[in-house]
């Protein structure tokens, strides 16, 4: 069985910041945090300051921190 994966695109004005597949997704909600894995319904939020969290197959993880956004 395949390990199931998102493409996670992480864009500023000024140029792509992250491009690639991760298995799980950590969102500073405008209402309160949450977390996109595959399989997930699709959603549009409001993003607020903070963290944005990602893991990859391979174990490694990663994160940019966000003034706002969506998602």
């Amino acid at each position: 069985m395949s390990n199931p994966r998102l493409i996670l695109r992480i864009l500023s004005p000024e140029e792509t910041l992250f491009d690639g597949e991760v298995t799980k997704v950590y969102f500073p909600g405008a209402y309160c945090p949450f977390e996109v894995l595959p399989g997930h319904a699709p959603i549009i939020s409001s993003l607020t300051d903070g963290r944005l969290l990602w893991e990859t197959a391979d174990g490694n993880s990663g994160y940019v921190d966000i003034r706002c956004g969506l998602t």
